[in-house]
């Protein structure tokens, strides 16, 4: 017998919650074979196993909150506790009758009558905590019918709930209901309980682990630094016509799209090199102004919006900063980012336009002191030399704190951006 426990993390982080099971109670588990899966406040982590053997028992259920080194499971060499091979009826008792066989096969959706049949097994037995035991694809069916796992009648011996159970069960739900009798009149008078939000079909959902840390830490920063916000727009012209001419010729070199991000990231280097404060961050009563660009792109992901970090951005060319940006939202989208990939920002970029937002004012992501929103490109109307021109403009939003960056050195800093965003070659010399 050994015990698998919640491993080692980061230095900030002590505990996490159970995201999923990857293996139920009774699998065989190799050395080194990941049995569980861990959401902690930045990063899902798979639990391993040291050793091989088969799993006992589950101690702690999905939703449920662990510390690092706590015991989650039992892992063993034989059967499951409780389980083992079935004692031989005794003698004086008479042998139980064979189910038929339409109670034990498996029904096919789609197949069934036009009345349900419940097998014949009560509702499955519930893990600590309330959580059926189910198969993976069960649990999925029921979330995508919107089926209680509890509620579902389980036809395996072990009590274990699957697919074909819930697909039988989801059946059941469509099927007509029979008349209902009308009620006794002692039952009519029980005072009704009124249903919340009246009649409105509500759902309650809760909150992941990682968007409560996003709830949390938006709200702190409001509460901790003087955020202000300043705009102003910029004519995407140039670098639009840079992207026109060589986007085919820099896709076929370097295998990545020539995409905005790599231009913002150099301008965002080059004002940053300008403005220092804006790279900074405050640690008790001191300024701690960073001369290394550790750049955060914020990226959307399932789960929430998380803010991997391009590492010297200042030293990478713009492939390089194409291919780090694409290789990062790929590990981003796959929850495959690692706590290293998040941490030690020191400015921030997000790009709201490609959701489609034409203005807004993004948060600071602290303890950052600047924070750099894209948004939508439109063609709209501006004057040119004195003439009327459309052009495609895109807003752009700085957040900053100004308790260490004042109004105009914020004011300058965008203005900063706009001009080597308009006139691309001063990427090369300051980017």
């Amino acid at each position: 017998m050994s015990e698998i426990k919640v491993p080692e993390l980061a230095e900030s982080i002590v505990e996490g919650t159970i995201a999923t099971w990857l293996k139920q109670v009774g699998d065989t588990v190799q050395a080194g074979e990941a049995v569980a899966e861990l959401e902690t406040d930045k990063v899902n982590v798979e639990v391993v196993a040291n050793e091989a053997g088969v799993l006992q028992e589950i101690l702690k259920q999905a939703g449920e909150t662990v510390q690092v080194g706590e015991t989650i499971a039992i892992l063993g060499a034989g059967a499951p506790a409780g389980e083992g091979a079935p004692a031989a009826a005794p003698a004086s008792e008479p042998a139980p009758a064979p189910q038929t066989a339409s109670a034990n096969a498996e029904q096919v959706p789609g197949q069934e009558g036009p009345k349900y049949q419940p097998p014949l097994a009560a509702p499955a037995p519930q893990a600590d905590g309330g959580q059926a035991l189910a198969t993976p694809a069960a649990r999925r069916l029921a979330k995508e019918r919107g089926l209680d796992l509890t509620a579902v009648p389980s036809r395996d011996p072990a009590g274990r709930i699957t697919a074909g159970d819930v697909a039988a069960a989801g059946q059941a739900t469509f099927a007509p209901a029979p008349a209902a009798r009308p009620s006794a009149p002692a039952a009519a008078s029980a005072p009704a309980t009124p249903a919340p939000f009246g009649d409105k079909r509500v759902e309650r959902v809760p909150m992941s682990r990682r968007r409560q840390t996003i709830a949390k830490r938006l709200v702190e920063v409001q509460h901790t630094a003087a955020m202000l916000t300043t705009f102003n727009e910029v004519d995407m012209t140039a670098i639009m016509d840079v992207r026109k001419r060589r986007k085919d010729m820099f896709k076929e070199q370097h295998g990545v799209g020539l995409g905005f991000m790599s231009f913002f990231t150099k301008a965002v280097v080059g004002a940053l090199k300008a403005f220092p404060l804006l790279n900074a961050e405050i640690q008790g009563t001191e300024l701690v102004v960073k001369h290394y660009y550790d750049i955060g792109i914020a990226v959307s992901t399932e789960g929430g919006l998380v803010v991997p970090v391009v590492r010297e951005a200042d030293r990478l060319t713009f492939a390089e900063i194409e291919q780090e940006i694409a290789r990062l939202a790929k590990k981003a989208r796959d929850n495959k980012l690692s706590l290293e990939d998040l941490q030690g920002g020191t400015f921030t970029i997000t790009n709201g336009g490609v959701f489609g937002s034409l203005f807004s004012t993004p948060i600071l992501n602290g303890p950052q002191v600047g924070i750099l929103g894209m948004h939508g490109i439109k063609e709209r109307p501006v004057a040119v030399n004195g003439q009327v021109e459309i052009r495609p403009m895109m807003y752009l939003a700085l957040s900053y704190d100004h308790r260490i960056v004042d109004g105009a050195e914020a004011v300058q800093f965008l203005g900063r951006i706009k001009q080597m965003i308009e006139d691309p070659e001063t990427l090369l010399l300051e980017g």
